[in-house]
């Protein structure tokens, strides 16, 4: 699965209260978490970004509280991937269990900037920076976790699995 979209780029320790600020989680309405998705830390975020969009963090993206809150937010703001040189673990595991892809490449986090357009194939891991050519390379994902983000998450899987 490829993704393409542009690059909105934060730095390290992006935490789930800067990705949805706590004054917001009396909902878990994903579009109205998407309205406030990031306004901490970017106030133009939800009325800039666009359906495929990508995000690229530092390190230690996510952390924080374990409320799966923030990917959803990300995920319902339209945002296609998100790219980090490193991922709290339990943003990371509620990430891929809503179906939010993420991957973790220090090298694209640290040379990718904001604004670029790149193009995020799942099934190899590859970056490609779609102006320059560039490429870095991710992990690519197993079978099993690709699986669960191509039918959007672990519930929806299991849905699809039992039948309804």
């Amino acid at each position: 699965m490829k993704l393409k979209g542009k690059v909105f780029k934060y730095g390290d320790n992006v935490d789930t209260d800067v990705i949805i600020p706590a004054r917001y989680l009396n909902t878990s309405d994903p579009k109205e978490l998407a309205r406030h998705c990031m306004e901490d830390i970017d106030k133009n975020f939800a009325s800039e970004v666009e359906p495929g969009d990508i995000i690229i963090g530092g390190r230690n993206f996510g952390s924080g509280s374990s409320r799966e809150h923030a990917p959803l937010a990300i995920k319902a703001s339209g945002v296609s991937c998100v790219i980090a040189k490193s991922f709290a673990r339990i943003f990371y595991r509620n990430s891929i269990n809503i179906g939010l892809p993420i991957l973790i490449s220090p090298e694209a986090a640290e040379n990718i900037e904001a604004g670029a357009r790149i193009e995020v194939d799942l099934d190899t891991g590859k970056i490609t920076e779609l102006e320059s050519g560039r490429t870095y390379q991710a992990d690519p994902f197993p079978a099993y976790m690709q699986e669960l983000i191509k039918a959007g998450g672990l519930i929806e899987k299991v849905k699809r699995e039992v039948g309804q």
